[in-house]
C-alpha cells in the first residue's frame, strides 16, 4: 500500500466541487476544530473560507509559535546542472528550450558552496534536471561528500530515485529531499509531461516514501502553483503530508508553496494563484498540518514574503540563484526560473530581526546522531 492506493480513491474534479460548495457554516465549523478532518480542510479551502483569512491566520499564527517558536530557518539552492531529457512544459530547463546547457564541475560544485558558507549558510539544497548519463547517483553522491565539511545539513532536489539510490545519498552524507508533484491531477500531469521518466507520474508520486525507507531524515513535498486548481491541488498535498507523517514519522516533514515564475519557453500559468489565494493556502496547511514546516522561497516578492511571515512560514531560501555555477560568475548559465526577492542573506536576517524572528543559520548536526563510545 502506497499514497498511490489513497489518491485513487478521489475524483480531482469532485474534490474541485465538494471544496466549493462548502458554506460558511462549514468553514467556522472547521476554525472551531482542534484538528482538521478532510472535510474540514476542504472548508477552510473553499472560496467560502476567503471571507474568514483573518481568523485563519490568528489560528495559523498560534499554531506556528506553539510549534516552532519565533525562528526561522534560512537555506540557499545550489545549481549542479542545467541538463535535462525531460520536456516539462513549465520548466526553463526543458529539453525542448535552446539554452546553454552546463554542469559543474566538483571544483566549480566547491567554489559556489564555499561563497554560501561564506554567507552563513549551514543548510544547502543542490538541484539538477534529469539527465541520464551526464548527472547520475555518483555524481550527486560525490558532490555531496566534497562539499559536506561546509554544511551540516544537505538536501536534494533532483530526479526521483529508487530507494538503493536514496541510501547512496543517505552514505554520501544527504540528509533531506525535496520533491514536488508538480500536480496530483494524473491527467494534467500527462499534458504537462509530454516526454521523459518524468513522465512516469506513479513513480514522481512514491518518491517520498521511497525516501522515508531509505532513512532520509527530512522529506518535502509540495506542488506547482500555477498548474492545476490550487484548491485541489492543495487537498491532494495535505493528504500526502498526512500520510507522510503517519508511515514516516522519524522523518521531519515540510511542505513547499513554490508559484510558478517567469521562465525560458514562455510557459503561461493555466490557472493562477492570487496572493489572496496564496495565503488562503498557506494558513489552510498550517491548520491541517501543525508539525510540518512550511517553505517560502524568492519565488515570491520581498514585500510578500515580510508580510506572509506571521502565517506560520518556517523555513526561507535567501539570496538564490537558479543557474549553475551562478554564485561566482554572472551569466553563468540560463536560470531554472527568474526570482523575485533578490535581497542579500545578510538583508533577510536583518528583517527577521527587525520583526522579531530568529534567522536560524543551523539547527542540525550529523554527530547527533552519532553513538557515544566508552
Amino acid at each position: 500500500m502506497s499514497f498511490f492506493n489513497t489518491i485513487q480513491k478521489y475524483d480531482p474534479q469532485q474534490v474541485i466541487d465538494t471544496i466549493e460548495a462548502m458554506t460558511a457554516t462549514d468553514v467556522q465549523r472547521a476554525l472551531a476544530a482542534e484538528q482538521l478532518d478532510n472535510c474540514d480542510f476542504m472548508a477552510l479551502l473553499s472560496p467560502a473560507a476567503e471571507d474568514f483569512l483573518e481568523e485563519m491566520a490568528q489560528k495559523a499564527h498560534a499554531i506556528t509559535l506553539r510549534r516552532f517558536g519565533r525562528t526561522i530557518l534560512l537555506y540557499a539552492p545550489l545549481y549542479l546542472s542545467n541538463e535535462c531529457h525531460n520536456s516539462c512544459l513549465y520548466c526553463g530547463f526543458s529539453v525542448n528550450n535552446p539554452i546553454p546547457r552546463r554542469t559543474l564541475t566538483l571544483d566549480e560544485i566547491e567554489r559556489d558552496a564555499r561563497i554560501l558558507h561564506d554567507q552563513g549558510f549551514r543548510h544547502i539544497l543542490l538541484l539538477t534536471g534529469e539527465a541520464p548519463g551526464k548527472v547520475g547517483n555518483d555524481f550527486i553522491a560525490a558532490a555531496a561528500k566534497r562539499i559536506r565539511p561546509l554544511f551540516s545539513s544537505i538536501s536534494i532536489e533532483v530526479y526521483p530515485m529508487e530507494t538503493a539510490g536514496y541510501q547512496e545519498m543517505v552514505d554520501a552524507g544527504v540528509d533531506g529531499l525535496t520533491i514536488y508533484q508538480e500536480t496530483y491531477d494524473p491527467e494534467l500531469y500527462k499534458q504537462l509531461h509530454p516526454s521523459g521518466r518524468k513522465r512516469n507520474y506513479n513513480f514522481r508520486l512514491e518518491t517520498p516514501e521511497r525516501a522515508g525507507k531509505a532513512g532520509l531524515r527530512r522529506i518535502g513535498i509540495g506542488f506547482l502553483l500555477g498548474l492545476g486548481d490550487f484548491r485541489s491541488e492543495a487537498f491532494f498535498a495535505g493528504l500526502h503530508g498526512r500520510y507522510l507523517m503517519h508511515h514516516y514519522w522519524r522523518t521531519l516533514l515540510s511542505v513547499s508553496f513554490p508559484r510558478l515564475r517567469p521562465a525560458e519557453g514562455g510557459f503561461q500559468p493555466p490557472n493562477p494563484v492570487s496572493d489572496r489565494q496564496f495565503v488562503q493556502l498557506m494558513c489552510a496547511m498550517r491548520l491541517l498540518l501543525h508539525d510540518a514546516g512550511l517553505v517560502l522561497s524568492t519565488r515570491e516578492s520581498a514585500e510578500l514574503r515580510d508580510n506572509l511571515l506571521p502565517l506560520g512560514i518556517t523555513q526561507m531560501s535567501a539570496g538564490s540563484c537558479t543557474a549553475p555555477g551562478g554564485y561566482a560568475e554572472e551569466n553563468s548559465a540560463t536560470e531554472q526560473f527568474a526570482i523575485d526577492d533578490d535581497r542579500t542573506p545578510a538583508e533577510i536576517a536583518e528583517i527577521l530581526q527587525a520583526r522579531g524572528y530568529d534567522p536560524v543559520w543551523k539547527d542540525w548536526d550529523g554527530a547527533f546522531l552519532q553513538k557515544e563510545t566508552g
